[in-house]
């Protein structure tokens, strides 16, 4: 396989997988596009390697933006601005865990939370059994909570080494 047929299959592979966690597949195609390219990428040349519509490319631009996966830059003496992403897997991986918690994990927390405190006959199998379950959800919501906020504070070695200890 040559480069050319490579980056277009893992641009493909990257659009698949974003779309199937809730990704906007053009989103994860650009940000595949500017992980792969060695060098910061007009708007103009996303939009030529993609075949997308300038307003698509503006649009998943600022989300990725947004997302904290994209940085802007300006050359100087150039009006164009230029598009990169972090190459760091590490960097990526952590940046995703954190807005998908606070877009995911963060709202079904407080949701829990307000839940916790229903009011009802303890000896009521309905509010019993509706109880126990928003507890159990709850418990496991705030574990995944502190596993989160322990992976975007660690180090990546640290972390992994700390993941597989708990494996052996």
């Amino acid at each position: 396989m040559e480069l050319p047929e490579a980056r277009q299959k893992f641009i493909e592979a990257w659009g698949k997988l974003g779309s199937e966690w809730g990704v906007n597949r053009t989103m994860a195609q650009v940000h595949a596009l500017l992980l792969i390219s060695p060098d910061a990428l007009t708007t103009e040349e996303i939009m030529e390697e993609l075949s997308i519509s300038r307003g698509n490319a503006n649009m998943t631009l600022r989300d990725l933006i947004g997302w904290g996966l994209v940085e802007k830059q300006h050359k100087a003496g150039e009006r164009k601005e230029y598009f990169f992403a972090d190459k760091n897997t590490w960097n990526i991986a952590r940046q995703v865990a954190k807005e998908r918690r606070k877009r995911e994990l963060d709202p079904m927390l407080k949701v829990l939370q307000e839940l916790s405190a229903v009011k009802g006959d303890e000896k009521n199998p309905a509010y019993k059994t509706f109880k126990t379950s928003i507890t159990n959800i709850g418990k496991l919501a705030g574990n995944v909570n502190k596993t989160l906020e322990t992976m975007l504070k660690a180090e990546e070695n640290w972390f992994w080494g700390s993941l597989f200890k708990i494996f052996k």
